[in-house]
């Protein structure tokens, strides 16, 4: 079966091109062959054409090898040259060589050159899939692997360069941050397939209608971030203008269904005075977020006195409410599971999150109330109602207990880290409730650690002197660096579930899944992902090794209440033998020390 192959011959004789292809021939080849014999017609024959193999003499009149394979790497650095000559000096073949040229083989040898040929063509492919893959690798490292638009490292990358030649240059550019307002209801209405066909299209939208000098990209979830760079204020409030108005004209289609999509941008202008990369993108989060708080479909502008002013007032507000609620014991506890992945049946955990019942009996999530907590102090006080009210539950129920240690993970603030009193609040505890400390796995977020290093390190050390357990919770999503966790007497590692979300869809969030997993085993840490959303991430946390995993897709968070066997740990370990507390009835005196239980 004879095999296609396109030569491109640098030759002035015809009867030379003749013997050369009758060679390939008789090698079974079917030869494309093109003859040129001057510079300006080898550089229009490589310019029309991909060759697979360039063979040029080495001496024509007026045109020599060297300039030939100058030509030849200006277009294209991986088809190889070959030098076929009736006549070259070893020191000139070895200039060649050294220039670049494949190889070179006399006339008077033509035995050689089918085989040469064939080598050189073989590793021209190699060499080809090498640079493709390189460049694959590039483009996933910088870009949104749904979108195709720029990522959010690349993006904040660019958002830098910007801000520094503003500072140089006194130049102005403009950041729009926008979010879907019906991404969500697409995504729970029909599947996340058809939340990514909308991103994708939003994407494609959003693109057509910048400039090819500014930035669009994906920067999370259903965000995007769109940098103009030298772009007046007003013209970068029109453009939002626009793309909203672009969003609200689209409909999107799927499988007979059709949605508006609107969306809230907040802007935000960047000069010699707009402070650091953090200081621009939370601005722009904050505008984005006071878009949708003043009715969506709308574009808000940045501006330092009223959001800032806002904000202040919103978190006083909570302050009184967090007080209201700590009194009138309007906190409550809520848990979800920690699954265990792979073969091996270890036991499930435990975590406990918090929730607030306001007034009109309304549930309210921790991200509402708990950053005024932690401005204002207030976030040790209800770490402690926590930890207090969990070891009571258990110390009444002491059979949901698994029969590993820990059962339950729970959240310490950064704060807290700094009270110097609650180690002995914990022991005090621990004592009048008789239950061990092992039961309890604090998790503590990698930043606040290392804000602190040396008293982040006395506090787990005085905590793990009762049998607790620590955890580093959201790694990846800081100052991540793999230093510390040799420092740091921690025993359990949360990967952080911005990477774990998109684990199956994105190429860079696995890396870095499998390298943060890795490297917590390397120093004896066992690894629990977070936001488990999709059994597919579930098969592939378990393909990588993970330990455990957690989230909706798992298990959604349920009340702590007082019927025990409700909330059973998933697992085939047995239970804890049950703690006889004396005194622990509903008339008993350890439960009496704590007013704010309320009735039994």
């Amino acid at each position: 079966m004879s095999k296609d192959l396109r030569v491109l011959l640098v030759e002035d004789l015809q009867d030379d091109a003749l013997l050369l292809e009758r060679e390939l021939r008789r090698h079974g080849y079917e030869p494309v062959l093109h003859r040129v014999d001057s510079a300006a017609q080898l550089t229009q024959a490589l310019a029309e054409t991909v060759w697979d193999v360039v063979i040029t003499d080495h001496n024509l009149p007026g045109f020599s090898s060297e300039a030939a394979l100058d030509l030849v790497r200006q277009v294209d650095k991986d088809v190889p040259v070959i030098i076929l000559s009736g006549t070259i000096g070893e020191d000139l073949a070895v200039a060649a060589m050294k220039a670049g040229a494949a190889d070179y083989i006399m006339k008077d040898n033509l035995a050689r050159l089918v085989p040469a040929i064939e080598r050189e063509v073989r590793d021209a492919a190699v060499r080809r899939a090498h640079r493709q893959a390189e460049a694959t690798i590039y483009h996933l490292a910088y870009h949104d692997s749904l979108t195709g638009l720029t990522n959010r490292v690349q993006f904040e990358r660019k958002l830098a360069e910007a801000l520094d030649e503003s500072r140089e240059l006194d130049t102005h550019h403009a950041l729009l941050y926008l979010d879907l307002d019906q991404f969500k209801v697409v995504n729970d209405t029909c599947g996340h397939v058809a939340g990514d066909e909308l991103l994708k299209q939003v994407a494609l939208l959003l693109h057509a209608k910048v400039r090819e000098s500014d930035t669009v990209a994906r920067l999370g979830g259903d965000e995007f971030g769109i940098l103009l760079k030298n772009c007046p204020l007003d013209r970068a409030r029109h453009l939002g203008s626009e793309l909203l108005a672009v969003l609200n004209d689209f409909r999107f289609c799927w499988l007979g269904k059709t949605f508006n999509i609107g969306g809230s941008i907040g802007l935000v202008p960047i000069n010699r005075d707009s402070g650091s990369l953090t200081d621009i993108m939370g601005r722009a989060d904050v505008a984005c977020y006071a878009a949708k708080d003043f009715g969506r479909n709308r574009i808000h502008l940045f501006q330092e006195d009223d959001v800032e002013l806002a904000r202040r007032q919103g978190e006083m507000h909570w302050v009184a409410r967090i007080n209201a609620a700590l009194e009138q014991d309007r906190f409550e506890l809520h848990w979800q599971r920690i699954d265990a992945l792979g073969p091996t049946r270890r036991p499930a955990f435990r975590e406990i999150l918090l929730r607030l019942r306001d007034g009109s009996g309304v549930l309210i999530g921790p991200g509402a109330f708990l950053p005024a907590a932690e401005r204002y102090n207030l976030a040790p006080a209800l770490d402690r109602w926590v930890v207090r009210r969990l070891l009571e539950y258990v110390a009444r129920h002491p059979e949901t207990a698994s029969g590993a240690a820990p059962s339950f993970f729970v959240n310490l603030s950064g704060a807290t880290l700094n009270d110097v009193g609650f180690d002995a609040y914990l022991r005090e505890l621990l004592r009048d409730t008789r239950l061990p400390g092992a039961l309890l796995c604090f998790e503590i977020t990698e930043t606040a650690a290392i804000a602190n290093l040396s008293r982040a390190l006395d506090f787990i050390h005085a905590i793990r002197a009762e049998g607790c357990r620590f955890a580093l919770d959201d790694f990846g999503s800081g100052l991540s660096s793999f230093t510390y966790l040799k420092t740091l007497p921690v025993d359990y590692l949360k990967i952080d579930g911005a990477f774990v979300r998109d684990i199956v869809r994105d190429p860079m969030d696995r890396a870095i899944v499998e390298a943060i997993h890795r490297i917590g085993h390397t120093v004896g840490l066992k690894t629990v992902a977070e936001f488990v959303e999709e059994t597919s991430i579930v098969s592939e946390l378990t393909r990588l090794g993970v330990d455990y995993a957690q989230g909706y897709g798992l298990h959604r968070p349920e009340p702590l209440s007082d019927d025990p066997q409700r909330h059973a740990p998933a697992c085939d370990t047995p239970r804890a033998e049950a703690v006889v507390l004396p005194g622990t009835g509903p008339s008993g005196s350890t439960m009496k020390r704590y007013p704010l239980l309320g009735p039994r």
